[in-house]
């Protein structure tokens, strides 16, 4: 009968349970007990913290800026009833704020360029995509577009006055004129930095016309749009300001460039820079509290940006 060639069993090893896994050491089991406290920090905390980081450049930056402005003042370069300080122009948002003018330039101008820049984006998003995916609309209209998003949007008030009157018409006009071109060449840039691979993907899994911009395209030209999206507010809020101080009367209503013109007409320098002040507000609000939070969720889902940056 042959030998039993079969090996004793070996001693089991030190370092291995029963069961086959290695145990871990104390040492490393703290570390990674580290790391998941760190990765289970909750999550208020962490947004507390960049919400923090966010907002003290801002305020430090303004505060300097406020320095410098009262620094000037004091200065004498001009005398107080032509460059107020600050604590003039206080005095006067609360006297504007106390008697509703503040806040019916606020209002107004607000609605008209929410509801102009809707509706400027429901009109740019397909041009865009028309004359990013026709090659003969691009090459036609193109150059049109593009020096239409030149052209100051002050030129088209006059037309608009003869055209619609001073109403609400034209001031909707002007914020069109100033924000689809911008909004068309935003999607179409987008769409130019879209990997030929993805289209190839596409088509191999069976995409046709229609899901190929909606679900490959456009998702894959995301930042180039939010980018033409942000300069088409831009432009919709310096296009309603133009046309609020040069087209004032009728029924136009009382915004922010009325507010503004009425302090010109007024020579008081206080009410100028209230309006002043009041127009850059409204353009660091919607930056920080829309297109800010926007371009941070599109970062983080292409993994552009830490997820703790936000």
């Amino acid at each position: 009968m042959p030998a039993d060639t079969t090996a004793p069993d070996a001693p089991p090893d030190p370092g291995t349970s029963a069961q086959g896994r290695v145990p871990r050491s104390p040492d490393l089991a703290g570390v990674e007990a580290g790391l998941d406290a760190l990765q289970t920090q909750p999550a208020p905390a962490r947004r507390g913290r960049a919400a923090l980081s966010r907002l003290w450049p801002p305020v430090l930056a303004a505060t300097v800026l406020l320095v410098v402005w009262q620094a000037v003042v004091w200065s004498g370069v001009q005398p107080l009833w032509n460059l107020p300080g600050p604590r003039q122009v206080a005095d006067a948002v609360t006297s504007a704020a106390a008697d509703g003018t503040l806040w019916e330039a606020l209002s107004t101008s607000l609605e008209r360029g929410v509801l102009g820049f809707l509706a400027a984006v429901a009109i740019g998003t397909p041009l865009g995509v028309v004359v990013a995916r026709v090659r003969w609309v691009r090459v036609t209209f193109g150059p049109i577009v593009t020096g239409l998003q030149v052209l100051p949007s002050v030129a088209w008030v006059p037309a608009g006055i003869i055209w619609f009157g001073l109403s609400d018409a034209t001031v909707y006009f002007v914020i069109l004129m100033g924000a689809v071109p911008s909004i068309v060449n935003g999607i179409v840039a987008g769409v130019d930095q879209v990997p030929p691979l993805l289209r190839r993907v596409g088509q191999v899994l069976g995409a046709g016309r229609v899901a190929m911009v909606t679900e490959v395209v456009l998702p894959a030209a995301l930042p180039g749009y939010l980018a033409g999206l942000k300069q088409g507010w831009a432009f919709s809020w310096r296009s309603l300001m133009a046309a609020e101080i040069i087209a004032v009367g009728g029924s136009i209503g009382f915004g922010l460039g009325a507010f503004l013109q009425q302090g010109r007409e007024l020579a008081d320098m206080s009410l100028v820079l209230t309006a002043i002040l009041l127009i850059l507000a409204v353009g660091i609000a919607v930056e920080l509290l829309v297109f800010a939070p926007l371009e941070r969720a599109v970062l983080r889902r292409r993994g552009l940006q830490a997820e703790t940056a936000s």
